[in-house]
């Protein structure tokens, strides 16, 4: 595995843009590289993607050097060991509620002396059984570990959960915490950005990395504004559709 750049320009302070992922095509990843964009987001909780198809997006991304992050459908030992076996920079975890949700998290995503990841060399990660057994160290050294705290509980139980070693990024999901909150996709009303806000706060004096989501540039500027460094700009069909739908426009009116 070579170096991470995606977490090296996290610990530069740095801010970082990247699109979520539901197409299977590899073409749409390289453009997302092509344009500028730091990392993409290989979506296997609410897109159509499988493991199979997200390796293969992974080496696409390889080749244009954009960072692939796969974000698994749950918190679950073996999903999270896969995502990193097929060569990823890094795994993103929705749903953490809890101190011991966080816990489980690092455990399935480090090697020993760490976590008790489940040990192949067979895998991409392990460059087919050529990387040497030293290769351990590294992936605990360079794999990004991203949980998402996206609800009303996870937000309560924010301070224990950022005193979690290894973990990179705490990603603040809008849309679900809008939802716990009895006003699905209402992301700028009043209580969620409060609630949002506070929970930044919380994480920056943890000495942790914020991550979020948005669809709009303007939001996603207020955010880094705010000291979020991980910004998910966008899904890959979401900005497809408005590249056609300003096309028809244009010509149209």
């Amino acid at each position: 595995m070579q170096k991470n750049q995606l977490k090296q320009k996290l610990k530069n302070g740095e801010v970082v843009l990247g699109p979520f992922m539901n197409c299977a095509y590899p073409a749409f990843i390289e453009i997302c590289g092509l344009a500028g964009f730091d990392f993409a987001v290989i979506d296997l909780e609410h897109g159509p993607l499988n493991i199979l198809v997200a390796e293969d997006l992974c080496r696409a991304a390889d080749c244009v050097g954009i960072a692939p992050v796969v974000r698994v459908s749950k918190n679950d030992a073996s999903q999270i060991q896969r995502a990193l076996d097929i060569g990823s920079a890094g795994v993103q975890v929705p749903q953490i509620e809890t101190i011991t949700d966080a816990e489980i998290v690092v455990q399935s995503a480090k090697y020993n002396p760490i976590g008790c990841r489940g040990l192949s060399f067979g895998t991409r990660a392990g460059v087919y059984t050529s990387a040497g057994s030293n290769i351990t160290d590294k992936l605990n050294t360079e794999s990004l570990v991203v949980v998402h705290v996206e609800g009303k509980i996870g937000i309560e139980n924010l301070r224990e959960i950022v005193t979690v070693p290894h973990i990179d990024v705490i990603f603040l999901g809008p849309y679900d915490l809008s939802q716990s909150l009895g006003i699905p996709g209402e992301v700028d009303d009043i209580r969620v950005v409060e609630l949002m806000q506070k929970a930044v706060e919380i994480i920056r004096n943890a000495g942790k990395t914020v991550g979020t989501f948005t669809n709009n540039p303007e939001t996603a500027k207020k955010w880094i504004d705010c000291g979020v460094q991980y910004i998910g700009l966008g899904i890959d069909v979401s900005i497809f559709l408005q590249g056609c739908q300003a096309l028809v426009r244009a010509v149209k009116g």
